[in-house]
């Protein structure tokens, strides 16, 4: 099928660009259930070994699919019609030489809406839903496998400080002090000039650990990498570190001074993967440990909701394949009508599931939301569980928590702290 033959007001075709995941997020989580077909694609934007980038075909195929499965002359087959070419046309156009993953939003039927997110962070395969709002569980996935960190990369002289986010450097700070140059001469006068070297090399490396201690301080950055000479210059800044600083190190490489920051993003956005997932099996131990114990935690994805909805939880961990969650689709909408969702699916499957517990994470805990990618431990609690700050007392439980249609070994804990 080719591209539909539609008058589109060129005024419409231009979308809102967000500049960054989370603020593509926080516009996405405003929006709610609409009686029109709203358009989420996510792209892998990456370029093959010949410089071309594939996804056409994927989307051409799967929109000419989505048009045809409304009926001839109704609203919705109009709206996504429409869409379809202002997407086209968009992608021909519109998609930066930069860009790794692209995300789109479209809704004819609700005033031209058209939103687009373009970042050097790639998604990881082509996927696209047409549903009654936005799917944000690619998007919430994204924001964390990219999470803000910084990076030192430093020999006796010279430092580069980055904020590396969503694939790119979104901050850089350059030092250089006195190049010292080796000498020769021996004795007393080498002593002396070996001391000044010191001496020069200590201030270099208080300068840059009192730059990163700013820069940690402004951006709120929670982890570091250290690269360089991991003989000399990482002791040295190192032992400059306040304890609170060194406790932010996650990790460090041998690099060069000069290496290019494409290889240093590559090579430390590694080592945070890396530190991540140990962190996140971490987590899952300890929610088992609290969920066996009765204590701060929850699984399950009733119970996750409720906790959610009630802004108790501190850490959410959610499998990464959202096709790993497991659920009585009875006790789900039981939940989200108890706590106010007027806007229930007719069918609760596992990718709208994903997806409000991503907004309640969001917009009614502020917590943070974890995606496990080993998932062996959690899929025992039905792929879902979470962390909480506080416990729900007696008197003071939700209508879930009291209500006797989910089996009470399965409620949040009413015992008090």
């Amino acid at each position: 099928m080719k591209t539909p033959d539609i008058d589109v007001d060129e005024r419409t075709i231009a979308p809102k660009e967000a500049t960054t995941p989370q603020q593509l997020m926080d516009s996405l989580l405003t929006f709610g259930a609409i009686p029109a077909p709203v358009i989420s694609l996510y792209l892998d934007a990456r370029v093959n070994e010949h410089g071309k980038r594939n996804f056409m075909p994927f989307v051409r195929k799967q929109l000419s699919e989505r048009v045809k499965s409304y009926p001839t002359q109704s609203e919705e087959r109009a709206s996504v019609e429409e869409d379809f070419v202002r997407i086209m046309r968009y992608l021909e156009d519109g998609v930066r030489d930069s860009t790794q993953g692209l995300a789109l939003f479209a809704c004819s039927a609700l005033d031209d809406y058209f939103q687009v997110g373009q970042f050097e962070a790639h998604f990881e395969r082509n996927r696209l839903v047409v549903s009654e709002r936005p799917h944000v569980y690619p998007l919430a996935r994204l924001i964390d496998q990219y999470r803000r960190y910084a990076v030192v990369l430093a020999d006796t002289n010279r430092a580069q400080i980055f904020v590396f986010a969503a694939g790119k450097a979104v901050e850089q700070n350059d030092i250089e002090n006195v190049k010292t140059k080796h000498t020769s001469v021996g004795g007393w006068s080498q002593s002396r000039y070996q001391r000044h070297e010191e001496n020069y090399h200590l201030h270099h490396a208080k300068e840059v650990v009192d730059a990163l201690e700013r820069t940690v301080r402004e951006e709120q950055i929670e982890h570091v990498i250290l690269a360089g000479d991991e003989a000399v210059v990482i002791p040295l800044l190192k032992e400059q570190m306040s304890k609170e600083l060194l406790e932010k190190v996650i990790d460090t490489i041998s690099l060069g001074i000069d290496t290019p920051e494409h290889e240093l993003l590559e090579e430390t956005l590694t080592a945070f993967s890396r530190h991540d997932s140990l962190t996140d099996m971490q987590q899952v131990e300890r929610l088992l440990g609290e969920f066996r114990g009765d204590n701060l935690a929850v699984a399950g994805v009733p119970d996750t909701l409720a906790a959610l909805s009630n802004g108790q939880v501190e850490e959410m961990l959610i499998v990464a394949a959202v096709d790993s969650l497991k659920f009585d689709e009875e006790e789900v909408r039981k939940v989200l009508k108890v706590y106010g969702a007027d806007d229930i699916p007719e069918t609760l499957d596992a990718r709208a599931v994903a997806d409000e517990l991503i907004r309640r994470a969001n917009q009614m805990s502020a917590a943070r939301t974890t995606f496990v990618e080993d998932a062996t431990r959690l899929e025992q609690l039905g792929g879902v569980g979470a962390l909480l700050r506080y416990r729900v007392s007696e008197e003071n439980a939700a209508p879930y928590e009291q209500s006797d249609a989910v089996p009470r070994s399965r409620a949040i804990s009413k015992s008090t702290a």
